[in-house]
């Protein structure tokens, strides 16, 4: 499988690591959206919340205990935004699991 998240949780590509454990990798957006923008991804290929099965959801629900953990680590006191993208009509742009952490600003009401 050639897959861009795997390669990088695997340390084959390099990125600018925030968080890691056995289970999830966190990194800084290579196109940030926002002053603080990460993604929390795991290290075992998800495609998406789609794929998410009562075998691998304990996969999700650690990436969900870390957010946070990885908010306040970056001084995220003010809020954040927390987003996920399933499938083409979403923009998802790589089919491995992720979620974005945006903060550090006040971000707009609407989605665009």
């Amino acid at each position: 499988m050639d897959c861009l998240f795997c390669s990088i949780s695997r340390g084959e590509i390099p990125s600018a690591k925030v968080y890691e454990d056995d289970t999830v990798c966190a990194f800084r957006d290579i196109a940030p959206q926002a002053p603080v923008h990460i993604l929390v991804i795991p290290k075992q290929h998800i495609a998406s919340l789609d794929e998410v099965t009562a075998a691998n959801s304990a996969v999700t629900a650690h990436i969900l205990e870390v957010i946070p953990q990885i908010a306040k680590a970056e001084g995220l006191t003010r809020g954040y935004r927390v987003i996920t993208n399933v499938g083409e009509d979403a923009c998802q742009s790589v089919h491995h699991m992720h979620f974005h952490i945006l903060g550090g600003k006040k971000l707009p009401e609407q989605m665009s």
